[in-house]
């Protein structure tokens, strides 16, 4: 770490601490939209870090981007979808997409004035991707969509949304391209949000597009080059669900640590148990593992390192494991209080769980790290 990166863990744990942690269970139990981490991101800088200065950005490496999602996911795991959403939406636009569509899309997200969402799945098309069912078809100058896309996060919320779908079915995966939707665009609705197990404040939608009709300069890359775009995107995209899963895990170390020291059984805390001990050192052990191993997927992104696609995989698969099981004995480590809500504790158990699936569930990271070994 450098002494940048240590003053902005300073400067974001600050506000973190004094303007998200405050709303964090009200936001989960309501549940309802973070608007107040939203607005204090936005304010400072800290919703979009990944964009290039060029376009308003801070162009921040991919470290401080971990350390950013770290620290807002170590309060508010919810709130830290606004960052992760972004990079997301994002990525591709930077990685394949004209200067035009940058210039046109990029400069409002880094200002804070909008946000972006990724839309990849589909109800029948969720490990597949490539089966998806939503078209694009060219008419006149522009483009015409339709279809259904669900699970989309910060559905309604956003003002762009990269969207993948189908231009030439007959090519199969090489005949999906990327596009970039404006809330605006006649035919295009969100759905009602999902009702979920955690992450409950970050809403999750569906999007229809009923003959959703986007200009020509809409397009990311060529035709056909939509699922390239999304795998390179995924790989770059991946060490940021994994930093998000370190810090569930963290927080509810934390927690873990200060209730053991204080809750009494027996005559003494039950931290002076050898038992209680050792599960503490074991969680404290997978969760620094889990923290390097995402910051070594976080620089090979930023090297353009070819083992990449293996790290960013690794990284993701086992930070959002090791916060499965950390939450999950911290829950534990609290007995009775730790199943209510009067302790966070509950809340990183059900957040936890689905880093373990967006993204690329964990079998699917499995496949792909075997698949670069086996190359």
């Amino acid at each position: 770490m450098t002494d940048e990166h240590n003053q902005l863990r300073e400067a974001i744990r600050d506000l973190c601490a004094k303007q998200i942690a405050p709303h964090a269970a009200d936001v989960d139990q309501s549940p309802r939209y973070p608007r107040e981490a939203v607005t204090a991101l936005q304010a400072a800088g800290f919703a979009a870090l990944h964009i290039p200065q060029e376009y308003g950005g801070e162009g921040a490496d991919a470290v401080s981007q971990a350390i950013v999602i770290e620290e807002v996911a170590r309060v508010c795991a919810t709130s830290s979808m606004l960052p992760i959403g972004n990079k997301l939406a994002t990525t591709g636009l930077l990685l394949r997409g004209s200067e035009e569509l940058k210039k046109q899309v990029l400069p409002s997200i880094a200002a804070g004035e909008a946000m972006a969402s990724y839309a990849l799945t589909e109800r029948e098309a969720g490990s597949d991707a490539a089966a998806m069912r939503t078209r694009a078809v060219p008419d006149g100058d522009g483009w015409v969509l339709n279809g259904t896309k669900c699970f989309i996060t910060n559905g309604g919320e956003s003002t762009w949304y990269t969207v993948m779908a189908v231009t030439d079915p007959d090519k199969g995966a090489n005949g999906i391209s990327a596009f970039i939707v404006h809330r605006d665009d006649a035919g295009f609705t969100v759905g009602p949000k999902e009702r979920k197990m955690g992450l409950r404040g970050s809403p999750t939608t569906e999007l229809y597009f009923e003959n959703c009709r986007i200009p020509g300069d809409r397009i990311i890359g060529e035709p056909g080059t939509g699922f390239k775009t999304a795998l390179a995107t995924l790989d770059i995209t991946r060490p940021a669900v994994g930093a998000q899963a370190v810090v569930i895990a963290q927080g509810a170390l934390d927690a873990a640590v200060a209730y053991t020291k204080e809750r009494n059984q027996f005559g003494k805390a039950i931290a002076d148990f050898q038992n209680t001990q050792f599960m503490l050192a074991d969680m404290a052990m997978k969760v620094e593992a889990a923290r390097l191993m995402v910051y070594e997927a976080a620089m090979a992104a930023e090297r353009g390192d070819a083992r990449l696609s293996f790290l960013a995989s690794a990284s993701k698969c086992f930070a959002s494991d090791v916060a499965m099981q950390v939450t999950t004995d911290a829950v534990q480590l609290f007995g009775g209080y730790g199943y209510t809500t009067d302790f966070p504790v509950e809340r990183f158990m059900r957040d936890a769980k689905i880093t373990q699936i967006y993204e690329g569930t964990n079998q699917v990271q499995r496949m792909v790290m075997a698949r670069a070994l086996l190359k």
